[in-house]
């Protein structure tokens, strides 16, 4: 599993012209990106890892101060460039298995206490964000 995480002091996500999902800040941006074999054990730690990571500012993490998250499912963090230039999307878990995988780290910030923002799994997105800092980190588990 990967995710982009980013501080921001808003973000919203669009689908055919309809937001979606929405956060006021400052909170963070997660793109989440699923490859095969993520299950539970993959879940908790991403999520707890971004619950508690601390890239809010004065050293604080988004579980310190109640933050909001927006988390958008991004296949293409699995992409492949390495030759050629198309992209191989082959480490990315298909639909049917990512979604769930995705649905799942969204709930367990959700138990953890975290107001989640979600986009919508497969659609086609029209993301916006103010970065803060910009503070931007990749996560791998």
């Amino acid at each position: 599993m990967r995710a982009v995480v980013q501080r921001v002091l808003e973000a919203r996500v669009e689908v055919d012209g309809i937001v979606v999902g929405a956060i006021e800040g400052p909170g963070l941006l997660v793109y989440l990106g699923v490859t095969h074999g993520d299950g539970p054990a993959e879940v908790a730690w991403m999520a707890r890892k971004i619950w508690d990571l601390r890239i809010l500012r004065e050293e604080r993490s988004a579980s310190d101060v109640g933050a909001p998250v927006l988390v958008v499912s991004q296949f293409t963090l699995y992409g492949d460039a390495r030759k050629g230039r198309r992209p191989t999307w082959e480490a990315a878990a298909p639909g049917p298995v990512s979604e769930p995988v995705y649905e799942a780290v969204c709930a367990e910030l959700e138990r953890l206490g975290a107001q989640v923002g979600r986009g919508v799994f497969g659609a086609d997105m029209r993301v916006t964000a103010v970065n803060d800092g910009p503070v931007t980190l990749m996560l791998e588990r």
